[in-house]
C-alpha cells in the first residue's frame, strides 16, 4: 500500500480547512495553524489517519467483508461512484434512507420490488392488461427505488466498515453505523466532530481534487485486500474443501445448530414398544417384559384407591382398645388359677 507524499497532499489542497468562525473546538488537535480567516490542517495527522484506515480496510477486504462508501455532496458523487465501481463495493450518493442499516430487511424487500418491476416486459403487460396510468406509476416507482437504493443493490448484509465524506452532513448514516457496530472512517473538515467517527482523516472535504486523492488511496487498500482474499480462496484445494464439508455436516447433524427437543416430545410408552419390537430376541424380550410389566405396575400402584383405606382406618373406633386396657388388670389372673385349684379339689 502506497501513501501519498506531503507535497502531493499540498498540491491537492488537502490542508485547507474551513473558516475560523465555523470551526469545531474538538478539531483543535488536527489544526496546524491559521492563514488569515482559514484554518490550516496538520498533514501529519492526515497521513497518520490515512495509514490507519488503509490497514483496516486491507484487513476487512482480505476477510471477504464489504465496505460501504457514503458521499452525497454534488461535487463528489462521481468520485464515490468511481470508487464503488473500482472496488465492487456498495455506495450511497443520494439521500440517506433512514433504516438502511438498522432496518435492513425492509430495504431488501424494496430491492426485491425493484427486481419485480424490472422483470415486467411487453408480454407481462399484455397478460396483466395494464393501462397507461398503471405503467406510468410503476415506471415512476422504479426510478425512485433505483435512485435511492441502486447503489446498495448488491449489498447482501450489513457492511463491516463505512467510509464517509463529511460526517457532519451524513449524521444519520454515522448514527446508524455506530448503533450497528460498523467501523466508521471519516474524511472530515475542521467544522466536524471527530468523536463521531472511529478513524479520523482530517482534510478538505469540499474540494474535488482533495477528496479524489484520499478516496483513491483508500480504494487501493480495498483492492489489495480483495486480491489477497481471492488468492486465499484459490489456494484452498478442492480436496481440502471436500474434507471440510463432511466435518461441517457432522457437526450440524450431531452437535451443531440448535438442540433438538428429543426428550420432551418423546412418548414413553410408544418408545418402549418400539424397543421391544426392535429387540427381536426372545431373551432380551423376556428381560424387557418384566420391566414393561413393572413399568405397567403403575396401574397396580393405583393403590391410592387402596390407600383410601383411611376410610377403613377409621378403626380408631376399633382402636379404642386403649380404652380396653384391662391388661394392667391382668394381675388378677393369678386369682383364676387359685379358683381353678379350688374347683379341682
Amino acid at each position: 500500500m502506497e501513501t501519498p507524499s506531503v507535497q502531493a497532499l499540498i498540491d491537492a489542497g488537502v490542508h485547507y480547512g474551513c473558516r475560523a468562525s465555523r470551526w469545531n473546538p474538538r478539531m483543535g488537535e488536527y489544526i496546524h495553524g491559521k492563514n488569515g480567516a482559514v484554518h490550516v490542517i496538520n498533514l501529519r495527522e492526515t497521513l497518520r489517519g490515512l495509514i490507519r484506515a488503509q490497514n483496516l480496510l486491507f484487513r476487512v477486504a482480505s476477510e471477504g467483508k464489504s465496505v460501504l462508501w457514503v458521499g452525497t455532496k454534488r461535487q463528489i458523487k462521481g468520485v464515490v461512484i468511481e470508487a464503488g465501481e473500482r472496488t465492487g463495493m456498495p455506495v450511497v450518493t443520494e439521500r440517506w434512507i433512514g433504516g438502511t442499516l438498522t432496518n435492513f430487511s425492509v430495504i431488501r424487500s424494496r430491492l426485491k420490488r425493484l427486481e419485480q418491476l424490472e422483470a415486467i416486459d411487453e408480454k407481462a403487460i399484455l397478460e396483466q392488461k395494464l393501462n397507461k396510468k398503471e405503467l406510468s406509476f410503476m415506471a415512476r416507482e422504479q426510478r425512485k427505488i433505483t435512485r435511492n437504493l441502486g447503489g446498495i443493490r448488491e449489498m447482501k448484509s450489513v457492511p463491516k466498515a463505512m467510509i464517509v465524506v463529511d460526517p457532519s452532513r451524513e449524521s444519520n448514516a454515522v448514527r446508524e453505523a455506530r448503533k450497528m457496530g460498523v467501523v466508521v472512517i471519516g474524511i472530515l473538515d475542521t467544522d466536524c466532530d471527530p468523536k463521531d467517527v472511529d478513524i479520523v482523516i482530517p482534510g478538505n472535504d469540499d474540494a474535488l481534487k482533495s477528496v479524489r486523492l484520499l478516496v483513491e488511496q483508500l480504494s487501493g487498500a480495498v483492492e489489495e485486500g480483495w486480491h489477497q482474499h481471492d488468492e486465499q480462496l484459490k489456494a484452498v484445494s478442492p480436496a481440502e474443501r471436500s474434507d471440510q464439508e463432511p466435518e461441517t455436516s457432522a457437526t450440524d447433524g450431531e452437535g451443531g445448530g440448535e438442540p433438538r427437543p428429543t426428550r420432551p416430545s418423546r412418548p414413553m410408552p410408544t418408545m418402549q414398544e418400539r424397543d421391544l419390537s426392535a429387540s427381536g430376541a426372545t431373551a432380551p424380550s423376556e428381560e424387557a417384559s418384566p420391566a414393561a410389566v413393572a413399568t405397567e405396575s403403575p396401574v397396580a400402584t393405583e393403590s391410592p384407591v387402596a390407600t383410601e383405606s383411611p376410610v377403613a382406618t377409621e378403626s380408631p373406633v376399633a382402636t379404642e382398645a386403649p380404652a380396653v386396657k384391662p391388661d394392667p388388670e391382668e394381675p388378677e389372673a393369678p386369682d383364676a388359677p387359685v379358683s381353678d385349684g379350688s374347683v379341682n379339689s
